[in-house]
């Protein structure tokens, strides 16, 4: 039997009501519907496979299904303790976690690349960092989204302008601005804080994620995806918009099609870019009208097109997720998977 510890960071016990406030809990609610749905799909998908059981964590909050292992972190247990102590008494980890403040980095760390069911920590490392991608993408003749300063003549090439954290995850504390003054005046201010903020170009056209399974022999792209992103007032004095993330539409791209064929493209090259993608990961993107695709970053982790596809999927991907890490019992490619586009 294979034993497998399931950990999302923010339904996992990451994210204390007792600590974090109303406040803070209400801002980050969207994203811990998002967590639990990414968690309880890899959950069951591993349940349904042969000779694997699965314990996942949770909080003192939620009360799930009493007939499904579960496990807490004690009172006051650092989040990082906790999921190094329930992966030695596992087989293998499977976490979710964001990028931030090297978050996925630690936790990577506490679990031992032994037990990991994840990317490797080369690949999180520069893709937790969004001017880093954007680095790595450009040195590798990629289109993307590079990291400005707030006298790049560059800057006045575009209609609106983007501040958000160098290492932040979904749209949280991201603003966008028809006004470039305000822009840098956002980005000083973040940096005179002792933050690191990036200040970009926005990239006008339609949000879009593709979806790869990795493993050591390359990346398949499973799906491609249309990202909802609202955008909505947060100071009109100052044009500021905030970024939000409504949500995912999987499989919306027929990848036989020239706008299929162009992504599977992208996606192999940003995988070759970012070697130690392993399992699944997702690639933010914007169909430009003019200029095609250009990626906006590199998730290094499960995203929550993977629970959609979870409902969708011909077969269980979470054999996949096992195939590509080696787990005895899973063999490789014949495996493999791609899940049906529609156009």
């Amino acid at each position: 039997m294979t034993t497998i510890f399931v950990f999302e960071y923010l339904t996992g016990g990451g994210i204390d009501p007792d600590v974090a406030g109303t406040g803070s809990l209400a801002d980050l609610s969207a994203l811990i519907v998002e967590g639990r749905m990414m968690r309880d799909a890899i959950a069951s998908d591993l349940r349904a496979l042969p000779g694997v059981a699965v314990t996942f964590a949770s909080s003192r909050f939620e009360q799930p299904d009493g007939a499904l292992a579960r496990r807490c972190a004690e009172r006051g247990e650092p989040v990082t303790h906790f999921v190094a102590r329930m992966a030695r008494a596992h087989d293998y980890a499977c976490v979710i976690a964001p990028e931030c403040d090297q978050l996925l980095l630690r936790l990577h760390d506490a679990v031992g690349a032994s037990r990991w069911l994840g990317c490797a920590k080369e690949a999180i490392r520069a893709a937790s960092s969004k001017s880093a991608t954007a680095a790595r993408l450009a040195a590798h003749g990629i289109a993307g989204t590079p990291a400005l300063k707030p006298d790049d003549a560059c800057l006045h090439e575009a209609s609106r302008w983007v501040v958000k954290p160098d290492d932040g995850a979904g749209g949280l504390d991201t603003f966008v601005y028809q006004d470039l003054d305000a822009a840098r005046v956002e980005y000083e201010r973040r940096v005179a804080g002792g933050r690191n903020p990036v200040l970009q170009a926005w990239v006008e056209g339609e949000p879009l994620s593709l979806s790869l399974m990795c493993d050591d022999e390359g990346a398949r792209l499973i799906s491609i995806n249309r990202q909802r992103i609202g955008i909505s007032e947060a100071n009109s004095a100052r044009r500021e918009r905030i970024v939000q993330f409504d949500g995912v539409e999987v499989d919306q791209i027929d990848r036989q099609g020239p706008q299929g064929r162009a992504l599977e493209r992208l996606a192999m090259d940003v995988a070759q870019a970012f070697p130690g993608l392993r399992g699944f990961a997702g690639i933010d993107v914007v169909w430009n009208a003019a200029r095609g695709p250009v990626v906006i970053e590199v998730n290094p982790r499960p995203t929550v097109a993977y629970a959609e596809l979870s409902k969708r999927a011909a077969r269980n991907l979470a054999a996949d997720l096992l195939a590509a890490h080696r787990v005895p019992g899973f063999d490789g490619r014949k495996t493999a998977h791609a899940c049906g586009a529609s156009s």
